[in-house]
């Protein structure tokens, strides 16, 4: 079976997708964002394509484009459609596929949906967490909610420069594997960092796709 990776966050502007494209890059596996809400000139999947430089990753259109800016259902609701989750349907793909959500992991996109029922049972689920006053509540609930759920191979990735208490206090409450940090970098990141990055958590991401 093929691994599917679900990359999501514990809110909005945590690193999700320059997360996304250090594991693409690791891994040489396909992308596919589902929903885009805002930015359709410069997408994530052409943030995550423009920052990759290796030539086995294929991308996949968004199931849907949003206009706005905003949580996906607000968005869609701006455009007329409303967001079916029958019509979301995973690409098919012999490679392994990142899946990067919107938000958080209960941003709704309809009335009923939330980004978590995008998630599947076998996915291989990588949380990222930003420090910030607060990040220790919201990783923790993210986490709950992913284990309520009845998922159980979850992984976290730390977005910024190292806090040590921050991290100890998440990993021994979550008991989730730790796949590594991502530091705040001043110039921003460019293809080589991101390579940088993938070369170093490749082995962790690699030893955690082999649980299943």
């Amino acid at each position: 079976m093929n691994k599917e990776i679900f990359l999501t966050g514990i809110g909005t502007e945590v690193g999700k997708t320059i997360t996304s494209a250090i594991v693409v890059e690791a891994l040489e596996a396909d992308y596919w964002k589902p929903v885009q809400a805002g930015e359709l000139d410069f997408g994530d999947s052409h943030k995550v394509k423009s920052l990759i430089t290796n030539d086995k990753s294929k991308f996949f259109d968004n199931t849907y484009a949003l206009n706005t800016a905003m949580s996906p259902h607000a968005s869609a609701e701006i455009d007329k459609v409303e967001i079916d989750l029958a019509k979301i349907i995973r690409p098919t793909t012999e490679n392994k596929l990142v899946i990067e959500g919107a938000g958080g992991l209960l941003v709704p996109l309809n009335n009923k949906d939330c980004i978590i029922d995008l998630i599947q049972p076998s996915d291989y689920i990588i949380l990222v967490s930003r420090h910030y006053l607060g990040s220790i509540n919201h990783t923790l609930l993210s986490i709950e909610a992913l284990q309520n759920r009845g998922l159980k191979n979850i992984g976290i990735i730390f977005s910024g420069n190292e806090h040590p208490t921050t991290e100890s206090i998440i990993l021994e409450k979550s008991e989730v594997k730790f796949l590594g940090r991502i530091n705040e970098e001043k110039e921003g990141f460019n293809q080589q960092k991101v390579k940088a990055y993938a070369k170093k958590l490749e082995n962790e991401l690699m030893d955690f796709l082999s649980v299943l």
